[in-house]
């Protein structure tokens, strides 16, 4: 969708003057209590791009193992909820590699894959910073299987649909533990929210988010689970990366004793 561009903005200059009498105007100050402007949203990447991002994707060379765009997307959002910012290097080698990070054989040249991936990585960096809600990257499954008459009314398990997802992002927790390491009573329940659509046995030692998922109820349908996953991701935003508090306005300190005297 094209984006109305903002107005142009003009300047003029004033009347020249004389040498003796020229002065320089005061900059305008910003209210101390100002907040910034946040920045215009990023065009996020199409289904064209998309289809292109899987496609170089699955070429990349073997033995490396990359992952899909599913995948990548909770990776992603994975790396940008620590606590502290991840090195570019640190965790783009693993978007072509998921397990070992290993480079790329001479003469592959990954830029324009990367440059998809830096857009995306952008985009949701955004969306968190600004508690805003983005579109996961997931994707219904057409079941080979599927019976003519009633395919149209059945719908994909949620946890199937969101499982890729959850597995990148569980991918970026693993390799980056910070997160994790935050108070665990805080990460309980958006974790839960998360975790509970990926299988039980893969939870080693965690009996407590095995519990809280268990008391969760079943998403009604895909669109109630992918709203569940986000809201989810926002909260531990507001867990590891707090937003700043804006400042009080300062207020002048209180007059003591009866106004001077003087002429009005």
């Amino acid at each position: 969708m094209n984006q109305a561009k903002p107005p142009r903005s003009f300047s003029s200059r004033p009347p020249a003057q004389s040498r003796g009498s020229a002065q320089r105007a005061a900059p305008a100050r910003k209210p101390a209590n100002a907040q910034p402007t946040p920045p215009a949203p990023l065009r996020p990447l199409d289904e064209a791009e998309m289809d292109q991002l899987q496609d170089m994707l699955d070429h990349v060379p073997a033995p490396l193992e990359p992952l899909d765009v599913s995948m990548l997307d909770g990776y992603l959002v994975g790396v940008l909820l620590q606590p502290k910012a991840v090195p570019t290097f640190d965790w783009s080698r693993h978007v072509l590699d998921s397990e070992e990070g290993r480079s790329p054989p001479a003469g592959f040249d990954s830029k324009a894959l990367m440059a998809l991936v830096k857009r995306r990585y952008q985009q949701l960096n955004q969306a968190i910073t600004q508690r805003q809600w983005f579109d996961p990257w997931v994707f219904e499954l057409a079941s080979e299987y599927e019976d003519e008459e009633e395919g149209d009314d059945d719908e994909s398990d949620p946890s199937e649909v969101l499982f890729p997802w959850v597995a990148g992002f569980s991918l970026a927790c693993e390799l980056f533990p910070d997160l994790m390491r935050k108070n665990a009573a805080d990460l309980l329940e958006p974790l839960a929210a998360i975790f509970r659509h990926i299988d039980p046995e893969d939870l080693e030692d965690a009996d407590d988010l095995l519990e809280e998922i268990e008391s969760l109820e079943p998403a009604a349908n895909l669109e109630e689970a992918v709203e569940s996953l986000v809201s989810a991701c926002l909260m531990l935003a507001d867990v590891s990366r707090p937003q700043a508090k804006p400042e009080a306005p300062q207020r002048p300190p209180a007059r003591r004793g009866p106004p001077p005297r003087g002429r009005y």
